[in-house]
C-alpha cells in the first residue's frame, strides 16, 4: 500500500505520561519519515482534551506514537474504536493488560510461559521475608509505567521499602521481581513476524531511563551472539508472549537470558519507541525494512485488520 493510498494519517504523540518527551521524539520521528513519502500527515500533541481533540480532527487513519499512560494503554484505542478510526497497534484489552507488569506477569505464569518470580508490595509488606524470597536480589518496578522510569535495584529490607516509597511516586501499583543475572535481549515483532533479535550492553546496572535515551555507550548486538538455534527459540517464545495477551499489528517483548542459558520475559510493549536510539527500527533495518517502509507497514497493516 502505497502512503498516498492510506488516507490521511494522524500521529499522536506528546500526551501527558512521564514518557512525553520520548514520545514527542518517536511522533517526530514518524511525522518525518511519512512527509519524506508523500504522505498526507498531521501531527496531533495529544492533551489532555484527546476526546475532543479527535473529534475534530479530519482523518482517515491514527499512528500511535504516544508512550505510557493514556496512550499505551488502551484509553486512546478506545476513543479510536469510538471514532471507528483505524489505528496502529494493539487493540483495548491487549493495550491495557501489557502496560500493567503485574497481571502482564500472570497471564505468562498461567500460560507456562518463564517469568520470573515477582510480589506485589503494600505499606505493611514484610519487607526482609521478601528480600529473602527473592534472594536478596530483586528490581522493584511500578507496574505501569515505562522506560525503566521509577526502578531500582535492591539487596536489602531496607532498599526494597525505600525503593517502594520511590516507585509509589509513579504508581499507586508497585512489584519487586527476582533480578536474573545475565544479558538482556529484546524481539520486535512487526505484523505477526519475530524481527532479529537484539542483545542490550550497558555499563548500568540495568537498561535504564538514561541507557535508553541518553547514553551514548549503549551497545546494540544485531546479530545478538545467540545460537541460530536459540534465535529462534526466543522469537517463537516472544511470539507467544505477544500473541497470549491479545497484542496486535506490532510491539516488543524484553527477556532476560541468566547464566544457564534459560529465557526470561520481562515485560512487553505494545507502542514501543520510534527514536534514533529505538530498538523495532533498529531490528527493522536489518530484516530490510527502512524506517518509512516500517512506518507504511505498521499503517498498512492497521488499515487491513480494522478492516478499512
Amino acid at each position: 500500500m502505497t502512503a498516498q493510498s492510506i488516507g490521511k494519517i494522524a500521529v499522536l504523540m506528546g500526551g501527558t505520561s512521564a514518557e512525553r518527551p520520548v514520545s514527542l521524539r518517536s511522533g517526530d520521528a514518524v511525522f518525518s519519515a511519512l512527509k519524506s513519502v508523500g504522505a498526507d500527515v498531521v501531527a496531533i500533541d495529544v492533551q489532555a482534551h484527546a476526546i475532543s481533540q479527535l473529534t475534530e480532527l479530519d482523518f482517515d487513519i491514527a499512528f500511535i506514537a504516544l508512550h505510557g499512560r493514556g496512550g499505551e494503554d488502551g484509553t486512546i484505542q478506545g476513543v479510536l474504536e469510538w471514532l471507528d478510526k483505524p489505528y496502529t497497534g494493539s487493540g483495548v484489552m491487549a493495550s491495557a493488560l501489557a502496560m500493567d507488569k503485574w497481571r502482564t506477569k500472570m497471564i505468562w505464569q498461567a500460560a507456562g510461559l518463564p517469568t520470573p518470580t515477582a510480589f506485589l508490595l503494600e505499606d505493611n509488606s514484610d519487607w526482609s521475608g521478601l528480600i529473602n524470597a527473592l534472594d536478596l536480589n530483586a528490581i522493584v518496578k511500578p507496574a505501569r509505567e515505562g522506560s525503566s522510569i521509577g526502578m531500582r535495584r535492591v539487596h536489602n529490607a531496607d532498599e526494597l521499602k525505600n525503593s517502594y516509597e520511590f516507585a509509589c511516586e509513579y504508581d499507586g501499583m508497585v512489584l519487586a521481581e527476582r533480578w536474573v543475572e545475565g544479558r538482556e535481549f529484546t524481539v520486535a515483532i512487526v505484523d505477526g513476524e519475530a524481527l532479529p533479535v537484539i542483545q542490550l550492553k550497558t555499563s548500568h546496572e540495568f537498561y535504564d531511563y538514561d541507557a535508553k535515551y541518553e547514553a551514548n555507550d549503549t551497545e546494540y548486538l544485531l546479530p545478538s551472539e545467540l545460537s541460530e538455534i536459540e534465535e529462534r527459540h526466543l522469537q517463537q517464545l516472544a511470539l507467544k508472549a505477544f500473541d497470549i495477551l491479545g497484542a496486535q499489528g506490532w510491539g516488543r517483548i524484553d527477556v532476560m537470558q541468566d547464566r544457564s542459558g534459560d529465557f526470561w520475559l520481562l515485560e512487553a510493549n505494545t507502542s514501543p519507541g520510534m527514536t534514533d536510539h529505538s530498538l523495532v527500527p533498529m531490528a527493522a533495518k536489518a530484516h530490510g525494512l527502512d524506517f518509512s517502509a516500517l512506518v507504511l507497514r505498521l499503517l498498512t497493516e492497521a488499515k487491513q485488520r480494522h478492516g478499512h
